[in-house]
């Protein structure tokens, strides 16, 4: 005979809760809070978690530590072009940017007017290129002044759909601060779907679900559930505590 608990427990086992990492766990390029942190194991022990990112492994398990990215049923880096089970690579995508398209994005880094530069401007991850203006090297009040002067001129945004008329091919989507997201179509976050059913109970936590974020395909294609839009990772944390109270 089937009793609530078994129909609450098999409930539970269709409900998955996915997060993206940088501006959704942690600061942006940041390491998760200590406090958050302890409270998101525990999160993790007791729910399906997954986690979803623009970042490559060794730079997510700098944000948020080797034992919360092992808590997790699975991670999605590089936007599921990587994908890993603890300490297992279940799939690598073997997509790469031409020489061609490299130059065109290394030569609009040079046109763009924003005045300061800091380390390389194309960064290529597995599956994707991670492009950024003022540079990969940039940390703290450098990226926090571009992205105020983002939000201003929309650089980002605009250089996005110069990419992709440039190149049809492809996918440009605004990510965290400062940069910009490009892979193949098709590769954005919403390709982790396929490791999920239909009938699942999906809940995204994301911080850029706006109309240029790459964090959008994946809210837009979610059948069942509900995309929640944080703030920061503070935003999430409040939002966990209300779920499980």
């Amino acid at each position: 005979m089937i009793t609530q608990e078994d129909i609450d427990h098999f409930e539970n086992f269709r409900t998955h809760y996915i997060f993206d990492v940088d501006g959704t766990l942690t600061p942006s390029r940041g390491k998760i809070d200590k406090e958050f942190k302890s409270f998101f194991n525990s999160f993790c022990l007791s729910h399906n978690v997954y986690l979803v990112t623009g970042s490559d492994k060794p730079k997510t398990v700098e944000q948020i530590g080797k034992d919360t990215y092992n808590l997790c049923k699975r991670v999605y880096n590089c936007s599921g072009a990587e994908v890993w089970e603890g300490e297992t690579n279940t799939y690598t995508s073997d997509w790469k940017p031409s020489g061609q398209q490299m130059a065109f994005l290394m030569q609009i880094a040079d046109l763009s007017p924003y005045p300061y530069q800091y380390g390389k401007t194309v960064e290529v991850r597995t599956g994707m290129v991670n492009f950024s203006v003022v540079g990969r090297g940039a940390v703290g009040l450098q990226r926090t002044n571009y992205y105020k002067w983002d939000c201003e001129h929309r650089e980002r945004e605009k250089l996005s759909r110069l990419i992709k008329t440039q190149y049809p091919e492809l996918t440009a989507v605004v990510g965290g601060e400062t940069g910009i997201d490009v892979f193949p179509n098709g590769g954005d976050k919403s390709q982790i779907l396929r490791d999920f059913l239909d009938t699942d109970m999906i809940y995204f936590f994301g911080d850029r679900l706006d109309p240029a974020g790459n964090d959008r395909p994946l809210a837009d294609a979610i059948v069942n559930g509900k995309s929640i839009h944080v703030k920061d990772w503070r935003d999430t944390y409040k939002t966990l505590l209300g779920m499980v109270e």
